[in-house]
C-alpha cells in the first residue's frame, strides 16, 4: 500500500515538473505562425475593404474632384498596418 502511494506521488511530481517546463519553455508550432498570419492579414484587409465601402457610399452622397474609394483604401492600408504592426509588437514581447 505504501509503495502504491509512492508510485503514484512520483507520477504526480513527474507530470507537474513536465509541465511546469511546458509554461516555462513553450515550443514553437506551426499553427502559432499560421495564426499569426491570419491575425495580421485580418488586421489590413477588413480597414482596406471598410475604407473601400466607405468610399463609394462617399462617391454618391458628397462626389469631389479626387476619388473617395481610392483615399480610403489608403487610409484604411495605413491604419491595418499600424493595427498590425503594434500587434506584433506586443506579441514579440511576450
Amino acid at each position: 500500500m505504501k509503495k502504491d502511494k509512492d508510485d503514484a506521488s512520483a507520477a504526480i511530481h513527474r507530470r507537474a515538473q513536465r509541465m511546469q517546463q511546458t509554461r516555462d519553455e513553450p515550443k514553437y508550432s506551426p499553427l502559432t505562425g499560421l495564426g499569426v498570419f491570419g491575425v495580421i492579414g485580418w488586421s489590413v484587409a477588413i480597414p482596406t475593404v471598410g475604407g473601400a465601402f466607405l468610399g463609394l457610399w462617399l462617391n454618391r452622397v458628397a462626389p469631389q474632384s479626387f476619388s473617395w474609394p481610392i483615399a480610403l483604401i489608403l487610409g484604411g492600408v495605413v491604419i491595418g498596418a499600424m493595427v498590425a504592426w503594434n500587434w506584433i509588437d506586443k506579441s514579440a514581447d511576450q
